[in-house]
């Protein structure tokens, strides 16, 4: 992999996460999968948000998109309302089909871009459904074709080759990425932040002391808050809080 130049300010690079209401399945068969990824490319054609990675599970769907304009709420309310509306019709069932609002973190440096880029590619091999470069409903196979759906500009840029690519994606690790879990949500982790530290928030950590901050952050990672929302909700940087 080649050196990975860091991306400035506001990179317009999201990891996104939608989900059936209550774990409800989105896709009961191939043409489901095939209508919501029609979706996607017909909406980033409409409103210029690119899609650089895509994996549609059972119940959840991951994107790694480049939307320059803030207009991600916009492509995915188009998704969301047209492929409700397609599958409530087709199996016969009202209400609403996704959980609440999709979730989103910004992508600030190249360095977690490939590692979301990596963790939304290998979710079904971790999910133990099949190798990662067998799975239908992601985006694996697009990379380095020109297809019309991927923009892999940056990661052209990041990878010398296929092969370079291949190498990195189909490594064996342990990505710290963002998931949708409702009993581990920011409010929950700030609630043992609380309880752990007696902190109203983890932001205080910056004013601490090496040592007693290194230690504050083996306590919550034993309290079972993520590396990756440590970082969000300390403000801390990524490898101080995985060196602690």
């Amino acid at each position: 992999m080649a050196r990975t130049a860091r991306l400035v300010g506001e990179s317009g690079y999201l990891h996104i996460i939608i989900r059936g209401i209550g774990k409800q399945v989105l896709f009961e068969d191939e043409w489901d999968y095939k209508y919501f990824i029609s979706l996607m490319q017909r909406y980033s054609d409409e409103t210029e948000v690119k899609i650089c990675a895509y994996c549609l599970m059972d119940n959840h769907v991951h994107m790694l998109i480049h939307d320059e304009e803030n207009i991600s709420s916009l492509f995915m309310k188009k998704i969301e309302v047209s492929y409700a509306g397609f599958y409530n019709h087709k199996y016969e069932r009202t209400g609403h089909l996704f959980q609440d609002r999709y979730r989103s973190e910004i992508i600030y440096d190249e360095t977690y871009f490939v590692t979301v880029l990596r963790y939304i590619l290998r979710n079904p091999e971790k999910a133990g459904f099949c190798k990662t470069e067998n799975y239908r409903w992601s985006s694996y196979k697009y990379y380095f074709h020109n297809d019309v759906i991927i923009e892999d500009d940056l990661i052209r840029k990041i990878f010398r080759d296929l092969n370079d690519f291949n190498d990195y994606i189909l490594t064996d690790s342990t990505d710290d990425c963002m998931e949708y879990d409702d009993r581990k949500d920011d409010e929950w982790g700030i609630r043992i932040i609380k309880k752990t530290l007696d902190i109203d928030s983890g932001t205080v950590l910056q004013s601490y002391s090496r040592e007693e901050r290194d230690d504050s952050l083996r306590k919550l990672k034993a309290a079972g808050i993520s590396v990756r929302q440590l970082e969000r909700l300390t403000g801390l940087n990524r490898g101080i809080i995985q060196r602690a």
